[in-house]
């Protein structure tokens, strides 16, 4: 792969974080809303990390010569988000889909930004393992992941 084609690849690999990230930012901001009191402080815990990734992305993005795409005023949620249930449901789901994102960035990159993705990568996996209450075979790879009841990850991804 040529030097252009390499950049270009991990360019779109960054854009796809930051859209991630973006409906992130999004997606907790109801969760916030909707879970229970006693999993609030984890939910503002995980919004202010993925603000701190949206931004990092915003800066990678600019780095490699790109122009990073702004959030939407909204998001569509995957299903509807009434309770706490749906809230710990949406919150595995974003970080699922933020997984995937992170280990497209994984393969796309080199360096210190795959070290940084592998990071985000891990943090993902391991929010998703404790909204859910366990853990996939492979996160961030659909795939290679089978969901308890037969369902692969990208079932679960984010859309």
């Amino acid at each position: 792969m040529t030097e252009q084609r390499a950049e270009a690849a991990e360019l779109t690999a960054l854009r796809a974080a930051l859209a991630a990230e973006h409906a992130a930012v999004y997606g907790y901001g109801v969760v916030g809303g909707r879970v229970h009191e006693d999993r609030r402080d984890e939910a503002r815990t995980a919004y202010e990390a993925h603000r701190a990734r949206r931004d990092e992305l915003v800066r990678a993005v600019r780095d490699l010569g790109g122009e990073p795409e702004a959030a939407a005023p909204a998001y569509a949620l995957p299903f509807p988000v009434a309770d706490t249930a749906g809230a710990v449901r949406l919150a595995a789901r974003l970080e699922d889909g933020l997984a995937g994102a992170y280990a497209d960035l994984v393969r796309a990159s080199g360096g210190a930004r795959r070290r940084t993705a592998v990071d985000a990568l891990r943090e993902a996996a391991v929010r998703a393992a404790r909204w859910r209450g366990g853990s996939v075979a492979f996160p961030g790879l659909a795939e290679r992941a089978a969901a308890p009841g037969g369902a692969s990850a990208a079932s679960r991804a984010p859309r």
